[in-house]
């Protein structure tokens, strides 16, 4: 049981990653560094989600993000909640990308043109990031390196946030890596308070596992008061994922399951195992002992 339940966990943990990922709307990038774009006012009074669409020999790309109007320079809020003609761009370390068209009740539409900065490219090399080197963020068949500088514009990928990343202490990183710090606000302030909570070798990618469940130093604190001290990284992100609360842990306590482990406890909240349900399991004479519990929940217990 214990081998399909880690196999659930890395599936669900999978497809978390993949969920917040596609809210970023980033696909893989084609051959054009100019297209269509689509917008609509939030309500948020100074926000804008703005869409940028590429087509090439049948492929479809979309990258979408909700941008501050004080990003794009040219536009305001009353011009794309009033009408009319407009031009705008948004300016970025990496490159700009010029944008033209029409508003009309909040919601706008037209064509963009990406202009890339190559110092930028020249910086980042010299910081031993390299984008001109192929990466998940190009297309596998040749340097696609406007590709990921467009990328780069749209998420804002900068030469400070490389430079705060090599601050940390954080070897290894690569371009993938920056895309990653950038979507998911990875800095060094929180790979230091990370690393301080008791977790000096998480990868990026658990770093980005612990943006996406909201496990922080406070809540490994949380955790430890729970009486889960030195936890793997990995058992935090199961007790996020399944919602295991310090309630949920001192009502399964109370019950007479005091010496539980965090396996056990993540066991009981999958198979939907209470307090209430253990004091009938109990009153039916079954042991108290989370296998027994999790078999008479499914139904395979005999005794």
């Amino acid at each position: 049981m214990s081998k399909n339940i880690e196999t659930a966990l890395r599936f669900l943990v999978g497809i978390a990653l993949v969920g917040v990922l596609a809210t970023a709307t980033i696909t893989r990038a084609q051959r054009s560094v100019s297209g269509d774009w689509k917008a609509t006012v939030k309500n948020d009074e100074n926000k804008i989600n703005l869409n940028l669409e590429r087509s090439e020999r049948g492929h479809h790309n979309q990258m979408g993000q909700t941008y501050d109007f004080s990003e794009l320079q040219g536009l305001s809020r009353d011009q794309a909640t009033n009408g009319g003609p407009v031009r705008f761009s948004l300016v970025r370390e990496a490159g700009r990308i010029d944008c033209e068209g029409s508003f009309q009740g909040g919601k706008g539409s037209g064509t963009f043109q990406f202009s890339p900065n190559q110092s930028f490219v020249a910086a980042m090399k010299s910081r031993g990031f390299d984008f001109e080197k192929n990466s998940s963020w190009s297309d596998d068949d040749g340097d696609r390196s406007e590709d990921r500088l467009f990328a780069a514009t749209a998420l804002n990928v900068t030469t400070a946030l490389a430079d705060d990343l090599i601050s940390s202490g954080f070897g290894n990183l690569n371009v993938d890596d920056l895309f990653k710090a950038a979507i998911f606000k990875v800095d060094s302030k929180f790979m230091r308070e990370m690393k301080a909570s008791g977790f000096p070798n998480l990868t990026m990618e658990d770093l980005v596992k612990a943006r996406i469940f909201k496990i922080d130093a406070d809540f490994v604190t949380r955790v430890t008061q729970m009486g889960f001290g030195k936890e793997p990284f990995e058992s935090l992100v199961k007790m996020q994922i399944f919602k295991v609360t310090p309630e949920f842990v001192a009502e399964i306590r109370n019950e007479g399951l005091t010496d539980i482990s965090v396996e056990d406890i993540v066991k009981l909240r999958i198979f939907k195992i209470d307090a209430d349900y253990i004091r009938r399991a109990k009153a039916d004479g079954v042991p108290l002992e989370v296998e027994r519990l999790v078999q008479r929940k499914i139904g395979v217990d005999r005794n």
